[in-house]
């Protein structure tokens, strides 16, 4: 016989699978950040290439959540910087630089925080409908 589950637990289980979601997009974007300045270990070779992270449907406890599925790379051209000197330089002078914006994976962090504090205010408010409701049953 399946389990039968409160609509409070099942929120709080689609909310559970975003924040992991969240905390997942929050790690990709770490490494997004710390490799925006890294250059190519040989001349002429591709730099650290900026990741994506993918976002799928999963069924949480009979609901929708949603899963981190994958990480893809991101197909932007690299940005080219003339610098002859480089270590990483081709044979015309140029170094190839990643593809991260720092703008934008700030303000990407940014949002994953706001996205993982609202589902973690949707756990909270339903554990305090529970126990609210458990209260009054005591009553």
């Amino acid at each position: 016989m399946p389990e039968i589950k409160s609509g409070s637990a099942v929120t709080m289980a689609v909310a559970a699978s975003a924040l992991r979601a969240e905390q997942a997009r929050m790690r990709v974007i770490a490494e997004n950040i710390a490799n925006a300045n890294s250059t190519s270990k040989v001349a002429g070779g591709d730099p650290y290439r900026r990741q994506a992270p993918v976002f799928r449907p999963a069924e949480v406890d009979g609901a929708q959540g949603v899963k981190m599925s994958k990480v893809e790379p991101d197909p932007r051209p690299f940005k080219v910087s003339y610098d002859p000197g480089h270590p990483s330089a081709d044979a015309k002078g140029y170094v190839k630089l990643p593809n991260v914006d720092t703008l934008v994976e700030a303000m990407d962090m940014r949002e994953a925080q706001r996205a993982y504090e609202a589902n973690l205010n949707v756990i909270e408010t339903a554990r305090a409908m529970d126990m609210r409701t458990l209260d009054l049953l005591k009553r």
